[in-house]
């Protein structure tokens, strides 16, 4: 996309959010980050008491006191379940698992499941499986470990035969069970529907992650299943497939983030929208039901560019912020806050959680009677397990 369209674009969300971004100002010629010392480690104050979870968070006090955390690392402030993804490729997400015991469940990114030749599957991954970890993450207080699992390389005639073969789903239902016996998992947390919905009949998906779900019961091991929002597109897991599901689904994890893109820069994940998705799959206040959804939180954002933009973890979030001076904006239609630089790359439009927007959220599931799962703990900043 030029870079014409892609700052018009820029322009136009500033002029639909509550505070106007002038490419002129001050703050957006700023070109030398400030030297702000930054403190790390616990601390004798949780967030809260240090009056951090501010609407209006000045930039160098988030660079200063991002790195630290209240020392009393198991108490927690949300009573619902509350899954933190791991992955082996932002190692400090390991470390935050064994140091905070607020998760019900820690889900490490480790598993493939492989298609070999007809009744034959392989599980791959489990060369990440670190025993050691599993057992300081479980010292820690958190209560299971259930690793996410993909199925890995399918072509179309692989899934075919699958979802038309009970035979098929048997091996790999055996080939789960075993592998969670055999490495001390507390089940599997299944990514697959949005790979397969809208290619493939509904029953015949619903039939898979229905014979998943339960020979996992049937051998005492939970099951998750990820989920796609409903968004601008296809409608892929709506009302019906939650009601059809959720008796043999343990919990279900909701993917609401993402809702701007490059082509659409903007809010990571709006919260009358991520409201708006939980009605939808669950319009009935059932307690019983609700509380299977685990209501998905971005611990990422999005740094925009004219050049079209990447996701930006923690660190790189902060080296950002060194380059802004004052107080973020606020998006009050979307609840989040976001600022824009120029630093000697370029300019940048940055959206990424605050203390403030989490907490929003964390209330919202409060509301809504839904658990938590965290995209993932290895990219947010250690002061957001305060709130927790």
């Amino acid at each position: 996309m030029k870079v014409s369209i892609i700052l018009a674009v820029f322009a136009l969300i500033s002029s639909q959010t509550s505070a106007t971004l002038n490419p002129n100002s001050k703050k957006s010629k700023q070109k030398n980050p400030q030297e702000i010392k930054m403190n790390s480690g616990p601390v004798d104050k949780s967030v809260f008491d240090r009056n951090l979870v501010d609407t209006e968070p000045i930039a160098a006090k988030i660079v200063a006191e991002a790195n630290t955390y209240y020392k009393e690392t198991n108490i927690k402030n949300f009573n619902g379940t509350v899954l933190g993804y791991v992955t082996p490729w932002n190692s400090h997400g390991y470390e935050v698992a064994k140091t905070f015991g607020k998760f019900s469940i820690i889900s490490p990114v480790w598993l493939q499941i492989l298609r070999k030749q007809d009744l034959k599957y392989e599980m791959a991954g489990t060369h990440d499986c670190d025993e050691n970890w599993m057992r300081d993450v479980r010292n820690a207080g958190n209560k299971k470990i259930i690793p996410r699992v993909l199925f890995d390389h399918f072509t179309d005639r692989d899934f075919s035969k699958l979802l038309t073969y009970q035979e098929e789903i048997n091996v790999v239902n055996k080939l789960i069970v075993e592998t969670c016996k055999k490495y001390n998992f507390d089940g599997i947390v299944l990514e697959v529907w949005s790979q397969l919905a809208k290619r493939v009949d509904d029953q015949h998906l619903i039939n898979l992650v229905r014979s998943i779900a339960r020979a996992l019961r049937q051998a005492d091991l939970k099951f998750i299943l990820v989920i796609p929002p409903s968004h601008r597109g296809p409608d892929l897991f709506n009302s019906q497939h939650f009601d059809l599901l959720w008796e043999d689904v343990d919990f279900f994890s909701l993917m609401t983030y993402d809702f701007s893109s490059y082509e659409r820069p903007g809010a990571n994940s709006p919260l009358y929208w991520m409201k708006n998705v939980v009605l939808h799959l669950c319009p009935t206040d059932i307690k019983e039901k609700r509380e299977k959804i685990l209501l998905g939180l971005n611990f990422y954002g999005y740094d925009f560019t004219p050049n079209g933009g990447e996701a930006v973890l923690g660190s790189a979030y902060l080296n950002l912020l060194k380059y802004y001076k004052g107080r973020l904006k606020y998006d009050e239609k979307d609840q989040e806050h976001y600022f824009e630089v120029k630093t000697n790359s370029g300019k940048h439009f940055v959206f990424y959680p605050t203390l403030y927007s989490i907490q929003l959220r964390i209330d919202l599931a409060r509301e809504l009677s839904t658990g938590l799962s965290i995209w993932e703990i290895g990219q947010g900043l250690d002061y957001f397990y305060d709130l927790l």
